[in-house]
């Protein structure tokens, strides 16, 4: 997972200090790895490579673990229903992750759940780095460079090969020490008790669900009328059916762009498709199912065809350029707030709440803004530090 630029003058780790050890991927192999996590002491550095790109969702392909006493220990997922086991020996013990809403939702399907944990990238960026992928953040902290030419790779391919696992290694070899660096400049910041409270925020983070997860298609906006709305997401559908049953990436079956393009092209037959498309890399099985999904749509009746959303608030009457104004105000106070204290303006406060608040009947009322923000789920330190802003920005816009 490593990932961020980082100063090249830095010496180079290449190689975990203890060699690569052996992919856990047996029963009895997993039974070992927990004894033998169980056996370490403190926080226990995770890490998950998933093969974006390249299967279909995101499930982890190797899970990686190093902890004091423990050694590093890689596993192999694929050949285990989950990896119960070693969450079991983890309860109670604080897992230290870089960005972990990327690997918590592939770790939670595998059974695995922190009670505590320390999110190396959402520290650094509460003191303020300027670059916080995790070489960029590990050579700020303990001062070496990570190998990264594997970052891009399909983690799925087996057996893995020994410079991959030597790269995986690497992305916990060091976290501990950056942990602690990360943790000592918290409390010294005096941010400590902020960061501790995303943390325990994040604990809770699952993957937004989306009612209509086809309306994501890139350039979507670009298509006018509800029946090509509708053949994009017949596409869309047919797509994601392909994709599922060949566990294959979607985007390596049928673009975004080429969806929207079919959408809103005549199609009547395959060969209409390559000459949309042209030839590439696509099938005339495939296009012969892209052909039947347009067919379909085309069949459908006025009432079964989806609408272009409206934009949230559109069901009343709204003074747009009061709302305008006041989300300007409102934006200028927190990008004031995060040059004083240093602090990202989206996480001081999420932009889509700060753009929720300007709509709000009253937002210049203190009580209703905070009851808002409680009610959108901004955490203590947030409201404190935001409140405050927003009411004084938002009473500022007479209207």
């Amino acid at each position: 997972m490593s990932s961020g630029n980082t100063d090249e003058s830095l010496p180079l780790l290449s190689a975990p200090a203890d060699g690569v050890p052996d992919v856990v991927d047996t029963p009895a192999g997993l039974d070992e790895a927990a004894r033998t996590l169980a056996a370490g002491t403190g926080s226990v550095a995770v890490d998950a490579e998933r093969a974006s790109g390249y299967r279909y969702g995101q499930r982890a392909f190797l899970v990686q673990l190093k902890r004091e006493g423990s050694g590093t220990i890689l596993i192999d997922p694929e050949p285990f229903a989950d990896l119960g086991p070693v969450d079991d020996v983890l309860r109670g013990t604080e897992w230290v992750l870089h960005a972990s809403t990327q690997d918590l939702p592939c770790l939670s399907d595998l059974d695995m759940r922190p009670d505590a944990l320390f999110d190396t990238e959402v520290a650094a960026r509460f003191l303020g780095f300027e670059r916080f992928g995790l070489a960029a953040v590990v050579g700020e902290t303990v001062g070496v460079r990570l190998a990264k030419e594997h970052s891009a790779v399909d983690w799925s391919t087996r057996p893995l090969p020994e410079s991959w696992l030597a790269y995986a290694a690497l992305d916990v070899e060091v976290l501990l020490d950056v942990a602690d660096d990360l943790d000592a400049r918290l409390h010294a910041a005096g941010r400590a008790e902020f960061a501790q409270q995303e943390f325990e925020h994040l604990l809770d983070f699952t993957p937004t669900v989306h009612d209509e997860p086809w309306r994501r298609l890139n350039g979507l906006g670009s298509l006018k009328v509800p029946r090509q709305l509708a053949r994009a997401r017949e596409l869309w559908t047919s797509r994601e059916n392909i994709a599922r049953d060949g566990d294959v990436a979607p985007s390596r079956i049928l673009r975004d762009r080429e969806i929207v393009a079919l959408a809103s092209a005549r199609v009547r037959t395959a060969d209409d498709v390559f000459r949309t498309l042209g030839t590439g890399r696509l099938t005339r099985r495939h296009a012969r199912r892209w052909t039947d999904a347009l067919m379909r749509a085309d069949s459908l009746p006025e009432p079964e065809l989806p609408r272009r959303l409206r934009s949230p608030g559109s069901g009343r009457r709204l003074d747009r350029s009061l709302v305008k104004e006041r989300t300007d105000a409102l934006k200028a106070g927190m990008r004031e707030l995060s040059d004083t204290t240093g602090i990202p303006h989206d996480l001081l406060l999420q932009p889509a709440l700060v753009r929720s608040a300007a709509a709000l009947p009253e937002p210049g009322d203190r009580e209703a803004l905070a009851e808002f923000l409680v009610d959108a789920g901004a955490r203590q330190w947030q409201r404190e530090l935001s409140l405050p802003v927003l009411v004084d920005a938002a009473r500022s816009v007479k209207g």
